[in-house]
């Protein structure tokens, strides 16, 4: 009998060490997180609501590209895209970058072009298509002229 009463106590002891250790990760997460956040290593969205930002919205000036249409050839049938967009620039560079908005337009349009209809159609294609927009942008305007590329129409019909 004595030995019964052994085996059963033998895996409720077991049983606590995962949820022991559970509990300790969970605090120690919580206070990795904290942390982070207290340090700025998280951004916080600001009190207004919106994402935090370093310059003001007066600080912002923003150029439309002219909108393009680009045929994809997707093996038997045809598919248009149809993209517009805008840049965010600081104001002291929006002169710059207007001029050389033809060649922006013409680095996204050869981008674009050569894109796979089934890439567009992927989860998550347009986050990481403006990523690598944005990196062309950026290489043409060169330097920190042009902080984001805003979407502003991305049809695939």
């Amino acid at each position: 009998m004595t030995e019964d009463s052994e085996t059963q106590d033998s895996p409720s002891g077991r049983g606590k060490l995962p949820l022991l250790l559970g509990v300790a990760l969970a605090l120690a997460g919580a206070g990795a997180g904290f942390f982070a956040v207290r340090e700025g290593l998280i951004p916080l969205p600001s009190d207004e609501g919106g994402a935090p930002r370093s310059e003001s919205m007066a600080d912002l000036a923003f150029v439309p590209l002219d909108p393009v249409v680009i045929a994809l050839d997707s093996g038997s049938r045809r598919q248009h895209l149809r993209f517009r967009a805008e840049l965010e620039v600081p104001p002291p560079h929006q002169k710059e970058v207007e001029s050389l908005r033809p060649r922006v337009v013409d680095a996204l349009h050869s981008y674009l072009r050569a894109l796979d209809p089934a890439e567009i159609e992927a989860p998550g294609a347009l986050e990481r298509l403006r990523a690598q927009m944005l990196r062309r942008v950026q290489i043409v305007t060169g330097g920190d002229r042009v902080a984001d590329l805003l979407v502003m129409e991305f049809v695939l019909n």
